[in-house]
């Protein structure tokens, strides 16, 4: 089994640069992830957008779709910004006969307190084992997009 991770952006490629807490959306860290956690799969990265995903538009989110949709990959794992993968995730939903995990970030994973190594291990294991659908892996829990939201106060995702 092989698989196809896609990058977007958001939080989890964040880098600052000063105090002010400006930022860029920086080069994908999930394969420096990969490589330190000694994981023993095969795997392929290929970057799409460098968007906080605030920033993404209805085009970003088809060009998304078009991308996945056309791989021959049956299991994918899509890093993406928090703030508007449930988005993404709905709009994945008509792709069919592939295991589609959304993952992310709430803080960079740049960051040494950093939710990203474990979202992205977790969205790998997920991607291997779930029947075919699209999902959200984070907060190490699996949610199906049509029942989840983000609570900001909380800074996680649950139930909705």
């Amino acid at each position: 089994m092989k698989i196809k991770i896609y990058t977007v952006g958001g939080t989890i490629d964040k880098e600052y640069f000063d105090q002010k807490s400006e930022y860029e959306v920086g080069e994908p860290t999930v394969g420096e992830i990969l490589e330190e956690a000694y994981v023993n799969l095969d795997y392929n990265i290929t970057s799409i957008l460098h968007k906080d995903s605030l920033d993404m538009t209805d085009e970003d989110r088809q060009k998304v779709f078009d991308i996945v949709a056309a791989d021959e990959h049956r299991h994918i794992v899509l890093t993406h910004g928090t703030d508007t993968m449930i988005q993404t995730a709905r709009k994945l939903k008509n792709i069919h006969h592939k295991v589609i995990v959304l993952t992310g970030a709430m803080a960079p994973a740049k960051f040494k307190s950093s939710d990203a190594p474990f979202n992205i291990g977790s969205a790998v294991a997920a991607v291997q084992t779930l029947k075919p659908g699209v999902y959200i892996v984070v907060n190490g829990r699996i949610f199906d997009p049509d029942r989840v939201k983000k609570n900001l106060e909380l800074n996680r995702f649950e139930d909705a």
